[in-house]
């Protein structure tokens, strides 16, 4: 794990994120990318210098955020750009090769009562990079114990659990697999794929009308300090498809959820 990205904007949790980040990357020794979007438009008789000179504002932001956190001897970078959020990421994936998107679940104008709100549900659903969903108000401590969630056990490409294994191999995680058998699963869907098995401890098979029922059920005796899913159109976070917010009462852990993207 070499890049690390924070997206950083106008929550005033972002500091703690940050800072989560910075701790968590130092483990691993990679870089953490900071970074901000803002959006100008060209209009007929606009300076030719907004966007740079709005550039530069979002610079010394993330500059003040910065300075706010203990580094810690990770090497940060500062990445701006002007547009769309995801238009964003991809870009700066393209270039660099992120493999983890530090984020919290929602930004300071969202309300309460919603577990992801709208920028970080759309990072989530509309990227395929791995994401680390981290609540307010964490600290980060190393994660002995995983709990791996899914409906289905196909996995079409292993190095879709990268992240995953290098959780397991920094901290020496123990990793147990809970495979929820939902509404019209197949047969394929209960054939997990061996290099999921090779990196658990245990397989603990359960029927449920969600994945996320079946968590429920099996959260308070794992104890886990960190929860795996994984990210498909029928996957953990199927509500992802019709919209980008995702209200507590459908969901909410209060450790950090690690999303593993796996491609059509």
């Amino acid at each position: 794990m070499n890049n690390i990205l924070v997206p950083i904007g106008t929550s005033p949790n972002a500091k703690e994120t940050l800072q989560y980040a910075i701790d968590f990357a130092s483990n691993f020794g990679a870089r953490v990318f900071v970074m901000d979007v803002f959006s100008v438009t060209s209009s007929a008789g606009s300076l030719s210098n907004v966007t740079e000179k709005v550039a530069q504002s979002s610079k010394e932001q993330i500059k003040e955020i910065i300075d706010g956190v203990e580094v810690n001897n990770v090497e940060l970078k500062i990445a701006t750009y002007n547009g769309d959020i995801v238009d964003g990421l991809n870009n700066i994936n393209k270039e660099l090769g992120i493999d983890l998107i530090i984020i919290a679940p929602r930004s300071n104008d969202i309300k309460e009562e919603l577990y992801l709100g709208n920028t970080t549900g759309r990072i989530v659903k509309q990227t395929n990079i791995p994401a680390l969903i981290v609540p307010k108000g964490t600290q980060f401590k190393p994660m002995k114990s995983v709990l791996t969630a899914f409906g289905s056990g196909i996995l079409k490409r292993n190095r879709i659990l990268n992240p995953l294994i290098a959780i397991k191999d920094k901290f020496r995680s123990k990793i147990n697999l809970l495979l929820v058998k939902r509404p019209g699963y197949s047969e394929e869907d209960l054939q997990v794929n061996t290099a999921l098995l090779d990196i658990s401890e245990q397989l603990i098979i359960t029927e449920q009308g969600t994945t996320y029922l079946g968590v429920l059920e099996h959260y308070q005796k794992q104890k886990p300090d960190l929860l795996c899913v994984f990210r498909r159109k029928r996957g953990f976070f199927k509500k992802l498809w019709e919209k980008n917010t995702i209200p507590k009462s459908e969901f909410f852990v209060p450790i950090p959820v690690l999303v593993l993207s796996v491609k059509k």
